[in-house]
């Protein structure tokens, strides 16, 4: 049996990218630093081990290894554990700065670099979840789009040093997605005009982000490495374009 360890897994993405890892007959050792989600997340979830740690402390990475049993090795990591602040340069202030690097950057640097023995053993592969905004610029996003373009750098950083060991990494860039807190906090005016600005006309779910994970850990894609997968879409390709042009 393959196993997956996905971080940020009590919801969105990651619990969707935990649930179908379950179907096609995975074993997910489950990280979140909510103990109350995580609980609730994998209490129905056979197969899945849940495991309270914030990747952004060495301390908790170092103790996830300890406890994950991958003695056996591990098939695919999932860096999925991140925040979002969303503010103006002039007052995203140095603490709020470190708060979105120290989980989105520093995160997926200490997983990796951890878990990289259990990963060589299980020639395994990497998949690390960056952003659309780690593509292109948008305001409100000092923090949280320099931090996914650093983990798009960090992806190809650790293809070409991990290839040897027969570890891939690659990287999937969500565009907009349809999540319950994406919902809660986009006014209407605001889903209009990422409709307008999607090619596709939607949102996307977070199952099909989670099908292009798992497809990137899967044998199908094993001579895939070094890859950024924009899974938005079409939302990167229009650039400047306007949306009224396209009607």
């Amino acid at each position: 049996m393959k196993t997956a360890l996905v971080t940020g897994a009590a919801r969105g993405i990651g619990l969707a990218t935990t649930q179908l890892f379950l179907e096609e007959g995975w074993r997910v050792v489950m990280v979140d630093r909510d103990a109350p989600a995580l609980e609730a997340a994998a209490a129905d979830l056979a197969g899945a081990h849940p495991v309270l740690a914030d990747v952004s402390s060495a301390e908790d990475v170092a103790r996830t290894v300890t406890v994950a049993g991958l003695d056996a090795g591990l098939d695919a990591l999932v860096n999925n554990a991140g925040v979002a602040d969303f503010g103006p340069i002039e007052t995203t202030d140095f603490a709020r700065w470190r708060k979105v690097m120290e989980t989105n950057l520093d995160g997926v640097f200490l997983m990796t670099q951890a878990f990289t023995p259990a990963l060589r053993a299980a020639r395994g592969a990497i998949v690390n979840i960056a952003s659309i905004s780690g593509l292109r610029a948008s305001t409100l996003r000092v923090a949280y789009g320099t931090s996914k373009a650093g983990v798009i750098q960090l992806t190809q950083q650790q293809a070409v040093e991990l290839g040897e060991h027969g570890i891939r990494a690659n990287c999937v860039c969500p565009g907009p997605v349809r999540t319950k807190l994406a919902m809660a906090v986009h006014t209407q005016d605001i889903i209009d005009a990422y409709h307008d600005a999607i090619p596709l006309n939607r949102y996307g779910s977070e199952r099909e982000i989670a099908e292009a994970i798992a497809f990137l850990c899967s044998d199908r894609a094993s001579y895939i490495t070094g890859q950024v997968l924009a899974v938005d879409g079409g939302f990167e390709a229009t650039g400047v374009g306007l949306p009224a042009l396209r009607k």
